[in-house]
C-alpha cells in the first residue's frame, strides 16, 4: 500500500507538469523525455546523478531517523552547513596525508551535526520546546556562522561568494573514480550514503536503542510508562539525525563540490523532508527516493535548453509530488473506500458457483 500511494504521488506530480507543459503549448512526452534524458542520458549523466543524489539521501535518512522517533527534524540545512564548515575548515588548516585528513574530515562534519543537532533535542527534552522552531533558529545561526568564518577568514581570492578550494587530500573526489566515470561528480561519498543507510536500518530494526525510540515515536507517554527514559532518547534521536546531515554536508561540500558557497542555504536539507515523505519513512526508500529528485534537479536544465517552456516545471512537478506525499493518508483512504466498493460487487464462491447445502 506505502509502495502504491508513493507511485501515485509521482504520478499526480507528472499529471501536474504535463497540464503546464499543454498551456504552453509543448508536448508533455518530449518534454520528460528531454528530462530524463538530461539526468540518464550518459553514463556522466548518470553519474553526476547518483552524485547529486548522495546528500539526499542522508538528508532524507536524517529526517526519516528523526520521524521514527516522533520528531521533526527540519533543521538539516544547518547542520549540514556547520558539518560542512568544520570539514572544510579542517582541510584548509591541517596539513596531513591523505589516509589522515580524509578520516579527520569526516568525524569532524560528523561532530558538526551532531553538536547542532543536539541543542533543539536537549530544548525539546528540557523545557519541551518545540523542536521545529529550535531548528529553524539553529538553521539562521549556522548561516551567518558560515558567512561571518568564510567571509573573515577562509574567502576565495578570486570569488567573494565561495570559500577557499579544498586540497585532493581533503576531498572525496578520486582519480580512480573520476576517470571510470567520465569526468563525472561521482565521489566516495556513494559508499558514505549506503554505510549510513545500512547502519539507520540496524540501529532502528535490530538494536535496544532503536526499539525505544520507535516507542517514544509510536506514543512517548506509553513509552515513559514502560520504563524507557524519553528526554534521553529525544535528545540521542536529533543527534544521530544531526550526524547524518553533518555527512550530508560533507559529501556536498568537499564532494558534489570543492568549497563552500556563502550567502545560500542547502535546498538539500529541505529537499531530504520531501525525500522522507516519499519515500514514507522507509530508509531503503529514501534511496530511490533520493534519485528520483535528483534526476528531477539534474534533468530540467537539459529540457528548459531544448524546450521553450517555464524552468519551474519540474520544481512543480516536485511540489507536487510532495504534496501528495503529505497527505498520503487521504491517499490510502480513498484506496481503502476503492477495495471496499469493489469487494462488495463481487460475488462470493458459494454464490457465484451456484451451489446450495440441503441439511437433513
Amino acid at each position: 500500500m506505502k509502495i502504491l500511494v508513493s507511485v501515485i504521488s509521482i504520478l499526480l506530480g507528472f499529471v501536474a507538469g504535463a497540464l503546464l507543459m499543454l498551456s504552453s503549448g509543448a508536448n508533455p512526452l518530449t518534454g520528460f523525455s528531454y528530462l530524463f534524458q538530461g539526468g540518464l542520458k550518459s553514463v556522466t549523466r548518470i553519474c553526476n546523478t547518483i552524485a547529486y543524489a548522495v546528500p539526499l539521501m542522508l538528508t532524507g535518512l536524517s529526517v526519516t531517523f528523526a520521524f521514527k522517533t516522533g520528531l521533526f527534524n527540519i533543521g538539516a540545512p544547518g547542520q549540514m552547513l556547520i558539518g560542512g564548515l568544520l570539514a572544510n575548515v579542517l582541510a584548509l588548516t591541517v596539513d596531513l596525508p591523505r589516509p589522515l585528513l580524509l578520516p579527520l574530515v569526516i568525524t569532524a562534519s560528523i561532530v558538526g551535526g551532531m553538536v547542532w543537532a543536539a541543542v533543539p533535542g536537549f530544548l525539546k527534552a528540557r523545557f519541551n520546546v518545540n523542536e521545529v522552531v529550535s531548528c529553524i533558529m539553529m538553521n539562521w545561526v549556522a548561516y551567518w556562522v558560515v558567512y561571518i568564518i568564510i567571509s573573515d577568514h577562509f574567502k576565495s581570492t578570486t570569488i567573494d561568494t565561495e570559500s577557499q578550494v579544498i586540497p585532493a587530500a581533503a576531498s572525496l573526489k578520486t582519480e580512480a573514480i573520476t576517470l571510470l566515470t567520465k569526468g563525472s561528480n561521482l565521489n566516495l561519498g556513494i559508499f558514505i550514503a549506503i554505510i549510513a543507510t545500512a547502519l539507520v536500518i540496524f540501529i532502528l530494526n535490530r538494536t535496544v536503542l532503536g526499539y525505544e525510540m520507535k516507542a517514544v515515536g509510536f506514543n512517548r507517554f506509553a513509552a515513559e510508562y514502560g520504563g524507557i527514559n524519553v528526554q534521553k532518547n529525544a535528545v540521542l534521536a536529533m543527534v544521530i539525525s544531526g550526524a547524518l546531515s553533518g555527512l550530508a554536508g560533507l559529501t556536498f561540500y568537499c564532494g558534489y563540490l570543492s568549497n563552500m558557497r556563502i550567502g545560500v542555504m542547502p535546498s538539500q536539507g529541505f529537499d531530504g523532508i520531501a525525500v522522507a515523505l516519499l519515500a514514507n519513512c522507509a530508509p531503503v526508500g529514501v534511496v530511490f527516493a533520493a534519485i528520483f529528485f535528483a534526476i528531477l534537479q539534474t534533468g530540467k536544465g537539459f529540457m528548459n535548453a531544448m524546450m521553450p517552456i517555464p524552468p519551474e516545471i519540474a520544481d512543480t512537478i516536485i511540489a507536487t509530488v510532495i504534496y501528495f506525499a503529505a497527505t498520503s493518508k487521504l491517499i490510502e483512504m480513498n484506496l481503502d473506500r476503492i477495495k471496499k466498493f469493489f469487494g462488495r460487487k463481487r460475488p462470493s464462491k458459494s454464490e457465484g458457483s451456484g451451489e446450495h447445502v440441503e441439511h437433513h
